[in-house]
């Protein structure tokens, strides 16, 4: 079975992170209001990324390492943007 984390940016531009087994039902949930959470009050909601893992521990361990980062690092993994990405994880350690 597939699992995806995903990132969702909503209409006020913030960004949402979750996983899922099923990526289309859950962009549809999350578009439709079916879910009271986070995303309801912040639709229309636009996929923006995400990634395949092969077990949903995994979905879930990277999803939790995403929801801690900052929205600069967000914004790089959605640009495809590894250099700035790295760059930002560097700085991020070095301030520990």
């Amino acid at each position: 079975m597939a699992f995806y984390v995903y990132i969702l940016k909503c209409s006020d531009s913030s960004f949402y992170t979750g996983h899922t087994d099923n990526l289309e039902q859950r962009f549809a949930q999350h578009q439709s209001g079916f879910f009271t959470g986070y995303t309801y009050k912040r639709r229309p909601v636009e996929l923006v990324w995400s990634e395949y893992f092969s077990t949903r521990y995994e979905a879930l361990e990277a999803e939790k390492r995403i929801k801690g980062w900052t929205r600069a690092k967000k914004q790089a993994l959605i640009d495809g943007d590894w250099e700035l990405l790295s760059e930002l994880s560097r700085n991020r350690a070095h301030r520990r």
